[in-house]
């Protein structure tokens, strides 16, 4: 390719990023900008910088670009969620949440790398800027794992008791507060609590909802093995034949659980919420749906993974970050 008449050099002779910005005539950082796609960059003014960059011979490098910047530009995502048949990995948590921080990530110039917590050791998980994690694990553990990897950390879930590491939640307590209330204005006294509270999130809704009832009536907690519908249905089934029909109302940690509790009281001719009135959390949109539409506790989970990466992005560049909750809404339905 001849030289280029405006005598500044080629990508052969070493174009610069900020050779290119003159002759498109705007700032280095839009053509940074321009050239990965970024949204922030008018649609004309990224073709412009585009057509300039492909007449000049240009490609952005983009590893010198890293190795320079000592950035890999990438942020793992951790899923700590087993997917089992009740619980796929299609369901809203985790998608709606990886839909936020995609799209703030992305926007910002970073892919995003999603992994699990047995591939911490692999090369994209190693070399990304930081690591955002969904689900605390049973006890932390999987907190624990990743602290040890020395990255930027920003974790889904609620705040422990002495951690270190930056939170971003929905305020679980809260959310078993507006249960509780729900229960005690209805007149149910005889509670059942369905939820492992080894889960940091799962303890929070338990003690909202406890503290709440404020000694109104008894709350005998159940612990399913899994967050899922046949769960939700076993520990009930199980309590029914156990003890029969001695509780009112079942506050479930989540939808899925609480609707196979439904199911199972269906099973023994038990009405909801005539006999027994349910809760669940998440409002997932199979709660509207589902027959009788359940009650449930709403969690803004798309905002939710925007925030989530927002305070891995002040990580990064070494602002102060802190935890933060977002609200919840019960949403009140027919159970």
């Amino acid at each position: 390719m001849p030289a280029p008449k405006t005598g500044i050099r080629n990508s052969d002779a070493g174009l610069t990023m900020e050779d290119l910005a003159k002759l498109a005539g705007v700032s280095k950082i839009t053509v940074s900008r321009a050239l990965r796609d970024s949204p922030l960059v008018t649609p004309e003014t990224r073709e412009k910088v585009r057509q300039i960059a492909s007449e000049q011979g240009y490609r952005l490098n983009v590893s010198a670009r890293n190795l320079r910047m000592r950035r890999s530009y990438s942020v793992a995502v951790v899923v700590e969620m087993t997917p089992v048949k009740g619980r796929p990995m299609s369901d809203p948590y985790p998608l709606e949440l990886l839909g936020g921080i995609t799209q703030e990530l992305t926007t910002a110039g970073y892919s995003v790398v999603l992994t699990s917590k047995q591939l911490l050791d692999t090369a994209p998980v190693q070399g990304a800027d930081g690591m955002i994690l969904l689900g605390q694990g049973s006890h932390g553990e999987a907190v624990h794992a990743l602290q040890r990897t020395g990255l930027p950390l920003v974790v889904w879930g609620a705040p422990e008791p002495g951690g270190d590491y930056v939170v971003v939640g929905s305020d679980n307590r809260a959310g078993g507060v507006s249960a509780a209330q729900r229960f005690i204005d209805q007149g149910r006294r005889k509670l059942v609590f369905l939820g492992d509270v080894d889960h940091a999130e799962v303890q929070e809704r338990c003690a909202g909802f406890i503290d709440a009832m404020g000694g109104q009536g008894t709350v005998h907690i159940i612990r399913p093995k899994a967050f899922t519908f046949e769960a939700g249905f076993d520990c009930i089934s199980a309590l029914l034949k156990k003890k029969g029909p001695v509780f009112d109302g079942v506050f479930a940690a989540s939808d899925s659980l609480a609707m196979g509790a439904i199911r199972a009281l269906a099973e023994k001719n038990m009405r909801v919420p005539e006999s027994v009135s349910v809760i669940g959390y998440d409002d997932t949109p199979s709660a509207a749906s589902f027959v009788p539409p359940l009650t449930s506790v709403h969690q803004y989970l798309r905002d939710g993974g925007v925030l989530l990466a927002k305070k891995m992005l002040g990580l990064i560049e070494g602002q102060p970050v802190q935890s933060e909750m977002l609200p919840t809404m019960l949403m009140v339905r027919h159970t």
